[in-house]
């Protein structure tokens, strides 16, 4: 039981680890310091949802669906290259525009509206919450939950940790250079993921 979850715990927070939509957006509000809590909560809860459904065995939904792998996958390329284009778009604005005392505050529902679409929207989170997951808890057995309990865990530290910790790194984000250069990066970051789904198959 407990090898099952540390490896599980271990296993989540190797695939969360990986630079990717969901964790950019989090960092850009840790850092922004807006809605931090419920961005992660968010975050959070699906990563559990989703890793719940793999190992209760739903890792099977895209074999019994067949369409569904590749209707996600467009889904993503759109939604990334949309998100993208605004975050360049705000970084011609100019820093001062960036900066989190001085740029108009999102609303929740914007900013949670968002977090849902960049999570739910990403069918690399269903390959690595839903599928890797779900089948390596089957090696597990009798001790899926377990394993599927401490991958949960896993993701409510890293996104408490990166939305929270982003704190430690404002004194360089008080630069409003340093905010452009953070909306070209996260917009790098959204096409290359949209140029990977799109082109890697």
């Amino acid at each position: 039981m407990l090898e099952a979850a540390v490896q599980g715990y271990f296993v989540a927070l190797s695939l969360i680890l990986a630079i990717g939509a969901q964790n950019a957006f989090v960092l850009r509000q840790g850092l922004r310091r807006e809605h931090v809590g419920p961005v992660v909560a968010v975050c959070a809860v699906s990563d559990a949802v989703l890793i719940g459904a793999g190992v209760a065995g739903f890792g099977s939904l895209s074999a019994a669906v067949p369409w569904f792998a590749e209707a996600m996958r467009w889904l993503g390329v759109g939604f990334l290259l949309v998100y993208g284009a605004l975050r360049f778009r705000a970084a011609l604005r100019g820093g001062e525009a960036l900066r989190p005392s001085e740029a108009g505050a999102a609303s929740l529902k914007s900013v949670l509206g968002t977090c849902l679409l960049l999570t739910w929207a990403n069918p690399h989170v269903y390959l690595d919450t839903v599928v890797l997951i779900g089948s390596i808890s089957a090696q597990h057995a009798p001790h899926q939950a377990v394993f599927g309990v401490a991958a949960a865990c896993a993701s409510v530290s890293f996104f408490t940790a990166l939305g929270f910790g982003a704190r430690a790194l404002a004194p360089v984000f008080a630069r409003p250079s340093a905010w452009v250069w953070l909306e070209v990066g996260v917009g790098v970051t959204m096409w290359a993921i949209a140029a990977g789904l799109a082109f890697g198959g």
